[in-house]
């Protein structure tokens, strides 16, 4: 009979775990939180200090009972739930629900499920760090005393289902006041002008760029400028003025952190912050591999740390020196974090759990879309070792007159960790010369050409660049970004298209009452203040229960005002095309859980609902029809004829005119 208990949060981990341990050890799941704050009330009893008033989460209670049964039988008992805090606070929970006060209980924690750490994490066995309970704590209490005093205010004044929140009611005002400098922003007109010239020895044209004259740089503001200077260089000779060359290296990248990870995935595999994260949670948990049962691929998923363990650096240089050669081995520093000052530095970066596990190797025995996600993090953290890459490089001065164009040309010497990593803007679009350029030669010039410019407006927010701003703001942490952004969407404050974030008119409505009623609430500086206070909490520093008392009073406050003083506002439906048959009213478009759906607005007289189709601008090729976008039972979606049953045209790919 085993003597000892491990118990982690996810039953996907149990039998890799179990493997490593052997027959003394039982190791089972708590899947997830077993206590929580109740649904039906605040749950926080204001007038006692604030105490957290936490019961079980309704459905746990047979497994509770369940894992009461192992604990009798054990020895030992191991809290293996995830490394950070909220892993902390679940270990903390399941010694009060599981009445294990007086037992031999042991924290334990690992960065990666391999046998390895698993087996170091039992000879590091700890008591639970009740400054990691107290900061989850913390964090709970003010999210739900956000969520539940202010969510209120917005169905009575709004309407039904809408709710705030402390990270995402600020994510929201970030989205909202970037749509306000599109909309406010007025371009100005600039011009470019460059020079198509020919170096002696070349034979291709290069494209020189105008700079300025012998006072310095000149920007050019109008076409009048422009044609100005074309006509007082119609009759000058081009002579090279100057040649600098030079080395540039460009550094390895970082390893990923969370946020990282989902930009970048994002940006090459097309993937959503909640696409990512599920994918990475099951490359972390351990994925089904024929042949070698469930293997853990890669580390803890939630960090913003770039710190790499000493064995991994070893084992890491071990493989670049071995596959690549000694002189694509890179130096430790480069894995050093760029702003210590938002970093807790808890866990290492994300990276394989054994770099010799290469992508190429798991291609067939994996889902695509998870052996694209493992391929970009062991490239990423393979590059994040190696050397950095260097170019030769050549800067030349070409005068006209008093005037002065440049071409800046580069060469790569060494490819360093670009032999594994590359993204499009690592691309360099650079001239190339083939001969030695020489001071005070003559340069044949083919053509002048000026070409209009005028200033562009800030870009929407994409996914990853808002996920990017949350965290230079330091709003948030790494387990959070993807939640908050999938809760504004499906709240339908924010629509995504082409990538982009676009703000509803409901987004703008309760973005501006959360303005007028609770600025501090979405006041950028006070919710990265309030991140900051939880960290100082996990240190030690900072008693949990202060922050509440601080912040709780000011809530409430506003929220009283706020019930009285704001007036109810009216959204109206968007109407459709589509005729009631019933009545003869013009249907609107509502939304539900599984999106969006036509209703009559005669509601409840008419309760006429219907499905709501996408129409894509194509004809039917067999009767001419509407092609709709569907969508099968479980989610897949395909093109079909609006005249089915009639017409039975359907294609998976989305069909063009052609």
């Amino acid at each position: 009979m085993a003597k000892y208990l491990v118990i982690v949060e996810s039953p996907a981990k149990v039998n890799t775990i179990k493997k490593f341990l052997g027959s003394n050890y039982e190791v089972v799941a708590s899947n997830g939180h077993v206590r929580d704050l109740p649904k039906s009330s605040l749950g926080i009893e204001v007038e006692n200090d604030y105490e957290p008033h936490y019961i079980t989460i309704r459905g746990k209670g047979d497994l509770l009972a369940s894992l009461r049964k192992e604990v009798k039988k054990a020895e030992k008992i191991y809290l293996a739930t995830d490394p950070d805090r909220e892993g902390e606070a679940i270990s903390w929970h399941l010694m009060s629900a599981l009445k294990l006060e007086g037992k031999k209980v042991y924290r334990i924690t690992f960065n990666e499920i391999t046998k390895n750490a698993v087996k170091e994490s039992l000879k590091n066995a700890r008591e639970i760090d009740m400054d990691r309970v107290d900061a989850q704590q913390a964090r709970r209490c003010l999210d739900r005393m956000v969520g539940y005093r202010i969510s209120p205010v917005l169905w009575a004044k709004i309407k039904r289902g809408l709710s705030a929140g402390r990270v995402q009611s600020v994510a929201l005002r970030i989205i909202c006041d970037r749509e306000e400098q599109i909309e406010c922003f007025v371009p100005s007109e600039y011009w470019s002008m460059d020079a198509e010239v020919v170096f002696a020895g070349e034979k291709k044209a290069v494209k020189a760029k105008y700079y300025g004259d012998e006072t310095g740089k000149v920007e050019l503001k109008t076409g009048e400028q422009v044609e100005a200077i074309k006509a007082e260089l119609e009759d000058s000779d081009f002579t090279v003025k100057q040649v600098k060359k030079g080395e540039r290296v460009r550094k390895a990248p970082l390893p990923f952190t969370t946020s990282t990870l989902q930009q970048e995935a994002s940006k090459v595999l097309n993937f959503s912050t909640q696409k990512t994260m599920r994918l990475a949670q099951q490359l972390y948990e351990g994925v089904e591999i024929k042949g070698q049962g469930t293997v853990a691929l890669i580390t803890y998923l939630r960090t913003d740390s770039t710190r790499i363990s000493d064995e991994a650096l070893a084992q890491a240089r071990s493989f670049i020196s071995s596959t690549y050669g000694m002189g694509y081995v890179g130096n430790v520093s480069n894995t050093g974090n760029k702003n210590t000052k938002k970093v807790q530095d808890a866990h290492e970066a994300i990276r394989p759990t054994d770099i010799s596990r290469i992508p190429v190797s798991l291609k067939d025995l994996i889902s695509r879309d998870l052996f694209r996600l493992y391929q970009l993090i062991w490239k990423r953290f393979v590059a994040a070792t190696m050397a950095a890459a260097k170019y030769e490089t050549t800067s030349v001065q070409v005068g006209a007159g008093r005037h002065v164009f440049t071409v800046s040309a580069s060469r790569q010497v060494f490819d360093g960790f670009m032999a594994v990593y590359s993204s499009d803007d690592m691309k360099e679009d650079s001239v190339v010369l083939k001969s030695a350029v020489e001071e005070g030669s003559v340069v044949q010039v083919n053509a002048l050409n000026g070409e209009q410019h005028f200033t562009q407006p800030p870009a929407h927010y994409t996914e990853a660049s808002l996920v990017h701003a949350l965290e230079e703001l330091g709003i948030g942490r790494p387990s959070t970004y993807a939640p908050t952004i999938t809760l504004i969407l499906a709240r339908r404050y924010v629509i995504k298209e082409n990538k982009n974030l676009y703000v509803t008119e409901l987004g703008e409505v309760v973005n501006n009452l959360m303005k007028e009623s609770f600025p501090s609430i979405v006041d950028v500086n006070f919710t990265a203040m309030m991140e900051g206070l939880l960290d100082q909490v996990e240190e030690g520093n900072v008693n949990w229960k202060s922050i509440l008392r601080n912040f709780y009073p000011d809530l409430n406050e506003a929220v009283v005002n706020a019930e009285k003083e704001l007036e109810k506002i009216e959204i109206r439906d968007e109407v459709s095309d589509v005729e009631c048959e019933n009545c003869g009213r013009m249907m609107v478009y509502k939304y539900g859980p599984h999106g969006k759906f036509l209703a009559c607005p005669g509601f409840p007289e008419c309760k006429n609902t219907k499905p709501y189709f996408e129409k894509l601008d194509v004809a039917c090729p067999k009767c001419g029809g509407d092609i709709l976008v569907r969508k099968t039972k479980k989610g897949r979606r395909y093109y079909g004829c609006a005249n089915n049953p009639e017409c039975d045209y359907m294609v998976w790919q989305k069909p063009t005119k052609k």
